[in-house]
């Protein structure tokens, strides 16, 4: 049967990017599936309903989709202070205490953009799980990609407050990171693959499709378009969301959501099903794939 591909946004130290992404490995429960939440734009020490979505959270493990720390990210890998106010001291739950597999954007880039890595922030929380700037998540019947994808978007990068250190040259960066996620989407051997990056290839919202990723999308046999397998999910929302301000896109769209919330993916060899949540837990949209070569029937 064939993989199935998806985008999920909100889905590197070394300058050019080294020739293999490094992997961590996550082997899913012993009935074979995997439930991930994935959730992002949270980082603002539990003000703005932070709190309350952390509530709802249970999984296997966590992916946030990035801007991790508002609004200037964490100072050096010593503001712990900040880093417990955001992260350890909210999501306190016991079923929190999973790994957090982290994807980096915009705003956690504008302070110490090494911090998020480093090991005097894991030793904090051991949960904290950002090997790199991009890496990969095996789960055996899903391989996750979690792609650094600030460098894309021009207007950052011609900003002098972003930390560029090990990212430039910019061209060089951007080549080397779509080889290497060419050749490990290739090499991937799991049902379901999914790319994480912060910035949405398709967007309604108010900062809408992110052009640059549109000029440079993440690699897919087939190409993207609209005959493309690739399905495009976008889950941010966890604080502050309720901007109200909407872009027309001639993309097709299932479903628009703009207020805090998260997303709740159940994976098995033969489906992957898609719950969006609000900030109560209310089930707001369902959606699913199966394993056929279609790819993009919907499971109800």
């Amino acid at each position: 049967m064939a993989s199935v591909p998806l985008l999920v946004s909100a889905l590197l130290l070394l300058s050019p990017v080294a020739a293999e992404l490094q992997q961590v490995q996550h082997a899913p429960k012993e009935d074979g599936s995997l439930t991930v939440l994935a959730v992002g734009d949270w980082g603002r020490g539990g003000q703005f309903n932070q709190t309350l979505v952390a509530k709802q959270l249970s999984a296997d493990f966590i992916i946030s989709t990035g801007d991790n720390f508002y609004n200037d990210d964490l100072s050096g890998d010593n503001d712990t202070a900040f880093f417990k106010a955001s992260f350890t001291d909210i999501y306190t739950a016991d079923s929190l205490q999973k790994p957090w597999y982290i994807v980096l954007g915009n705003h956690d880039y504008t302070g110490d953009a090494l911090a998020q890595q480093s090991a005097a922030i894991r030793e904090v929380d051991s949960r904290w799980t950002s090997v790199n700037k991009s890496f990969i998540v095996e789960g055996e019947i899903v391989d996750f990609f979690l792609v650094y994808t600030s460098p894309f978007v021009l207007n950052y990068w011609n900003e002098s407050k972003f930390d560029w250190r090990n990212i430039a040259p910019r061209d060089t960066y951007i080549a080397n990171l779509l080889k290497d996620l060419e050749d490990a989407l290739t090499g991937s051997k799991a049902t379901w693959k999914i790319v994480v990056g912060h910035h949405p290839i398709s967007s309604g919202c108010e900062h809408g499709n992110t052009t640059e990723l549109r000029e440079h999308p993440p690699p897919s046999p087939q190409g993207i378009d609209e005959r493309s397998p690739v399905e495009f999910v976008t889950s941010g929302g966890g604080s502050k969301a309720w901007a109200g301000k909407y872009k027309p896109t001639s993309d097709k769209m299932d479903f628009l959501y703009d207020r805090q919330g998260f997303l709740s993916m159940h994976l098995t060899a033969a489906e992957a099903n898609f719950v969006f949540y609000d900030v109560a837990g209310a089930v707001l949209h369902t959606w699913g794939l199966t394993k056929s070569a279609a790819a993009a029937s919907i499971v109800s």
